[in-house]
C-alpha cells in the first residue's frame, strides 16, 4: 500500500489528530546496543523519542553504516501491558513491498524472460480493459514507475469505505481479497490519463497488483515463490516472508494500532491482526529493520540487479514535484542537508515504515512506526541520521 495520507481525502482516509491518551505522554525508555557509531546516532534517537513524545506509541529502528550496526527502539509495543517497543521486531512493510517486486521482475527482464517495453496486453491478455482503459498502450516499465495513468484501487470510495476505514475495516480486517478483486475495482473507473511520450506521474496500488500478476505469469509459479527464491534466501532474509491469507504477525513483534473513525480521533484500535491478502504485490511482506537494511544494501550495491537494469530501476521516469524523484520501485530522497538516499515508504493500517540507504548501499536506515497517524516525524529521523554526524 501508498503510504497512509494524512487528510479524510487521503487514500486510507484518517484524520491526523494528537494523541490525548497519558499512555503516550512520556516514551518508555530507549534500548539500543552496539558500540557506540556516528557519535552513537543520539539525533536519531532523539528524533524517535520526540516523535514518541508527539504521539506515536513506538518506533524500532536499525542503521549500518561503517562503523557497525545500531538498533534502538521507542515507545511501547503494547498500550494495554506498556510493553516496551522490541528492538528486533517484525512489522507490516506496506509499499517497500514494491522495491521488492520491481526486483524480481528487473531480475526476468535480464533473464530475457520479458522486457520492461511489454506492453500488459502482452503478458495479461485481456485482463486491463474496459472503462478507457487500455492494455495495449500500457507498459511493464510504466506500471513500476507509475506513469500508467490506472486509477488507485485504494481511492475507490466503497473499497476505502469497506476495507480501509472505521466499522468498515472492523467488520472486514480478516477477509480474503484475491488481487483480480483489486484489479477489478481499480477498472471500474476511467483512467487519470493515458500513457504517453511525456509521462505523468500518479502513485497508484494496482500497479504493482499488475506486476505482481506479470510475475506470475512469466515464472509460471506464484508471486511470493519468486521473491522467497530470489531476494529472501540468496540475501538469508530470516525475519522476511509474504503472510499469504494468514492473519497473524510473527513473533517478536509489537501491536499495531491505527484512527479509523475521523468522527473520533482520538479513539485508538489495535488492528495487529489483519489478512496479508488485503495487501498483496503492492504491500503484503513483513520484515524487520535489519532485514530491510540488508535488502536495500545488496541492491544498490548491485548484488541483485546487473549494471543495466540497477540504472534503469534509478532513473526516474516523470521528473518533477509530482513524481517525488521515483525510479522504478525506488524512490531518491534529498535530505535538509543535500545527501540523497534511495529506498522507500510503506503505510499499512497500523504501521507506518522507511527504509532508505546512500547509492554505495554502505549507511543505511530502517524505522518502523506502531502507528499510522503521524508521517511528519519519518522525515526527521532520516534527516537526523543523514545530517548529524
Amino acid at each position: 500500500m501508498a503510504l497512509r495520507k494524512s487528510t479524510t481525502a487521503g487514500v486510507v482516509g484518517v484524520a491526523v489528530a494528537a494523541i490525548a491518551a497519558t499512555a503516550f505522554v512520556t516514551p518508555a525508555q530507549a534500548a539500543s546496543d552496539a558500540a557506540p557509531t556516528r557519535g552513537g546516532h543520539r539525533a536519531t534517537q532523539r528524533a524517535m523519542d520526540e516523535a514518541v513524545k508527539a504521539g506515536v506509541p513506538g518506533i524500532t529502528a536499525q542503521a549500518r553504516d561503517t562503523d557497525g550496526v545500531w538498533k534502538s527502539a521507542s515507545g511501547v509495543g503494547d498500550l494495554t501491558s506498556g510493553a516496551p517497543r522490541g528492538k528486533d521486531d517484525k512489522f507490516r512493510v506496506g509499499s517497500i513491498t514494491k522495491t521488492f517486486v520491481a526486483t524480481v521482475l528487473l531480475q526476468m527482464e535480464a533473464e530475457g524472460r520479458l522486457s520492461l517495453d511489454d506492453t500488459v496486453e502482452h503478458q495479461l491478455p485481456g485482463v486491463v480493459r474496459g472503462n478507457g482503459n487500455d492494455g495495449s498502450r500500457i507498459t511493464v516499465r510504466q506500471l513500476l514507475s507509475h506513469t500508467s495513468g490506472l486509477f488507485d484501487y485504494m481511492a475507490d470510495d466503497e473499497y476505502r469505505k469497506t476495507y480501509l476505514e472505521g466499522e468498515g475495516y472492523l467488520r472486514h480486517r480478516y477477509d480474503t481479497v484475491p488481487p483480480e478483486e483489486h484489479v477489478k475495482i481499480a477498472l471500474s473507473h476511467e483512467p487519470l490519463f493515458t500513457p504517453g511520450a511525456q509521462p505523468k506521474f500518479s502513485y497508484s496500488n494496482t500497479n504493482y497488483i499488475l506486476a505482481g500478476l506479470i510475475v506470475e505469469k512469466a515464472g509460471g509459479r506464484s508471486y511470493e515463490e519468486e521473491v522467497r527464491d530470489r531476494i529472501i534466501r540468496p540475501l538469508g532474509l530470516k525475519n522476511t516472508s509474504n503472510p499469504g491469507n494468514s492473519i497473524h504477525l510473527p513473533r517478536p513483534s509489537s501491536r499495531g494500532y491505527a484512527k479509523l473513525f475521523t468522527s473520533a480521533p482520538d479513539r485508538i484500535e489495535d488492528i495487529t491482526e489483519m489478512n496479508g491478502s488485503q495487501g498483496w504485490a503492492d504491500g503484503d511482506i513483513i520484515s524487520t529493520a535489519g532485514d530491510l537494511n540488508r535488502f536495500y544494501s545488496a541492491l544498490l550495491r548491485g548484488k541483485l540487479l546487473p549494471p543495466k537494469q540497477l540504472k534503469a530501476m534509478k532513473t526516474v521516469a516523470a521528473p518533477g514535484p509530482g513524481s517525488k524523484s521515483y525510479g522504478l520501485g525506488l524512490q531518491r530522497f534529498e535530505t535538509s542537508c543535500g545527501t540523497s538516499v534511495w529506498g522507500h515508504g510503506g503505510g499499512m493500517v497500523g504501521w507506518l515504515s522507511m527504509a532508505v540507504t546512500t547509492e554505495d548501499g554502505r549507511h543505511q536506515l530502517a524505522y518502523n512506526f506502531n502507528g499510522d497517524w503521524d508521517g511528519t516525524s519519518m522525515r526527521k529521523i532520516v534527516d537526523a541520521e543523514y545530517c548529524n554526524t
